[in-house]
């Protein structure tokens, strides 16, 4: 099950793409499907037709885990 990540690197903005496992603690790289800003634009030091790349950890300062939408449909607020 493929997860939707929002990887921050260092110096750079936010890359939103997809990721097949999440980084184990003896990764070194991180394999994104699809990179897209967060507003969905093209990154501009990726060329446009690049549909994977591959980051060294230590370029990357955080992972945010997005939920997907089923997860989203299975939990919601509940008024009292």
């Amino acid at each position: 099950m493929p997860y939707s990540v929002i990887v921050h690197i260092a110096g750079e903005p936010s890359v939103v793409g997809e990721i097949e496992d999440l980084p184990k603690s003896n990764d070194t790289i991180i394999m994104l499907s699809n990179p897209r800003l967060r507003d969905g634009k093209d990154v501009h030091y990726i060329e446009p037709n690049v549909t994977k790349v591959i980051w060294p950890l230590s370029k990357v300062s955080l992972i945010e885990i997005l939920e997907s939408e089923e997860e989203e449909s299975l939990i919601g607020f509940v008024r009292e």
